[in-house]
């Protein structure tokens, strides 16, 4: 039994499925992961059943039918995990940009120096750390991450960050049902309430390496949720 588990949501991600997986369980920490797959087109969840046969009790697979939304995906396996046993949930991208190597590092900070949520952090202190973006990909997310933090006041430098490790505690103290956005807010919205209900939040700075394989999910629709969903947040506090 692992105390962690590393929920990785996908959509047409056969190219880099088995990798991730096979990295992650490949650290020295025993991890446990959950895959949640919208109905993948191109097979994932096919490839994931048959790695469940050399991985059991240790892989797990959810599959959903249709494509409902990074932030569903990942609230579905919140609950999938309060379900359980588990102390620490991480999210964590399928596509290699984040690191398994860092998984213990994200873990270290809730389990050892007693964080609530840890932030696999690309711009901790101003300095960017990501490789193989165009330099507009880079500046929207950076400058993203700015407004957000002028808009909300929250104290961090990357708040639109999906690498990250919540305390099992947080995530039963916010109100899932009520999270409002699904796509590129979530991840804004989800730090805004740890904030908010005064949890202790640490960045730890990590390489961020934009996937090799695969496309990229990012579209204008998330983008605008994102830009005009903090103001929403903003005016709107905390909802009870």
């Amino acid at each position: 039994m692992s105390d962690t588990l590393v929920i990785i949501p996908t959509y047409n991600e056969k190219e880099n499925i088995e990798a991730i997986i096979k990295a992650t369980f490949n650290q020295e920490k025993v991890f446990h992961v959950l895959i949640v797959d919208d109905n993948s087109p191109d097979g994932t969840s096919e490839i994931v059943k048959n790695l469940i046969i050399e991985f059991p009790n240790r892989l797990f697979l959810e599959k959903r039918m249709g494509k409902h939304g990074l932030g569903t995906a990942y609230i579905h396996g919140f609950k999938w995990a309060l379900a359980r046993k588990y102390e620490y949930i991480i999210e964590m991208d399928a596509d290699f940009s984040h690191n398994p190597d860092d998984l213990i590092r994200l873990y270290n900070v809730c389990h050892i120096e007693k964080g609530d949520v840890s932030i696999g952090s690309r711009y901790v202190n101003n300095q960017v750390n990501v490789v193989n973006w165009d330099i507009k990909r880079l500046l929207l997310s950076y400058f993203a991450s700015r407004y957000v933090r002028f808009i909300t006041r929250i104290p961090l430098f990357d708040t639109t960050a999906g690498f990250v490790c919540w305390k099992r505690n947080v995530l039963e103290t916010i109100n899932l049902d009520k999270i409002k956005f699904i796509g590129y807010a979530f991840q804004i919205e989800m730090k805004f309430k740890a904030w908010k209900h005064q949890f202790k939040i640490q960045e730890v700075s990590v390489i961020f390496t934009d996937r090799s394989l695969g496309t990229s999910k990012m579209s204008g629709n998330i983008v605008f949720e994102a830009l005009f969903g903090v103001i929403k947040m903003r005016l709107k506090g905390l909802p009870k």
